[in-house]
């Protein structure tokens, strides 16, 4: 158990270094705009989503606690 909480916290910090260091994101999405019979007009998109601040913030804290918790655990 001490083990899991341990390798838990170290992935949530890294997650949340990840997002600290790279807080938005960038994906494509396809959307089809027209359909006349067998023909098919699609739009490809560029879109940029952001990672929330409070979600790194909680991450990060997360992640301490839980190797904190870990590591005083008695084996």
């Amino acid at each position: 158990m001490k083990r899991v909480l341990i390798i838990l916290g170290v992935l949530l910090i890294l997650l949340g270094i990840v997002a600290v260091v790279h807080p938005d994101y960038t994906y494509r999405e396809k959307q089809q705009v027209a359909k006349i019979g067998s023909f098919q007009a699609t739009v490809e998109q560029e879109k940029t989503a952001q990672i929330p601040v409070s979600a790194t913030a909680t991450a990060l804290v997360a992640g301490l606690a839980l190797v904190l918790i870990g590591a005083r655990m008695k084996p």
